[in-house]
């Protein structure tokens, strides 16, 4: 089994969806990927239509990316935490479900946000009943992906992108974005410090072993779903 942690900055979030997607489905070893400071866009799931979840008007000049995993509509810019598990569910002890992925990593954030009252509710993660980062999944043969995007803050004229959903957890009792969401700016005491924490976990878990950034781009040349890598903008 070989585990690797990788630590990404400012990289853009349409280039981490590039190398999510490659160590996905051209690599077959495990990993934990985090990146902040990505620069302002919206991304839908796979199987979102833009007209459904976002006020196209409101868009502007943010970018709309299309991911290849499911899941919702996020809005994201530089205070946007991201943190991405990729591997093969056997590593893991896990069966390659939703359900049980959701079941691992819920333990996992719990020893990273104690002493909050972190929880996993109807797949989303919260504190106190207000939803502080959004999950999408993956899976083919065998191997996940399992990317949340923690909201450290947002603006709320940026978050006035997203319209209602048309399937919303029964947790959210039909709450506005900026009164169902909530931050962990108050509750960490430095974005560093929440990702040092992530880190910790999983070197706890899995061992030391990191690799670059550099070390990941020639797996973008190998053969997988480039389609989708590609992430042509979406156009109202």
């Amino acid at each position: 089994m070989d585990f690797n942690f990788i630590e990404l900055l400012d990289v853009p979030i349409w280039e981490q969806l590039k190398i999510e997607e490659a160590l996905f489905r051209a690599d077959h070893h495990n990993y934990c990927l985090i990146n902040r400071g990505s620069p302002a866009a919206v991304v839908m799931g796979l199987s979102a239509r833009a007209e459904e979840v976002i006020h196209l008007d409101r868009v502007k000049k943010i970018p709309l990316w299309r991911r290849f995993s499911g899941g919702g509509t996020v809005v994201i810019d530089e205070n946007t935490l991201f943190v991405t598990f990729i591997g093969n569910a056997a590593d893991f002890e896990i069966s390659p479900f939703p359900h049980d992925l959701f079941r691992w990593s819920g333990s996992f954030y719990e020893r990273v946000f104690d002493p909050h009252p972190f929880a996993l509710k109807e797949n989303d993660y919260v504190i106190e009943e207000k939803k502080i980062g959004g999950n999408a999944q993956a899976f083919a043969k065998g191997r996940f992906v399992h990317h949340t995007s923690f909201l450290w803050d947002y603006k709320k004229e940026q978050m006035s992108i997203l319209k209602m959903p048309p399937k919303m957890p029964s947790y959210r009792q039909g709450r506005e974005h900026n009164t169902f969401l909530t931050t962990l700016k108050d509750r960490f005491a430095s974005k560093e410090y929440f990702l040092t924490k992530v880190k910790a976990e999983w070197k706890g878990r899995f061992g030391e072993k990191e690799k670059e950034h550099e070390e990941l781009l020639p797996l973008l040349n190998l053969e997988h779903r480039k389609a989708l890598v590609e992430f042509k903008l979406v156009k109202p």
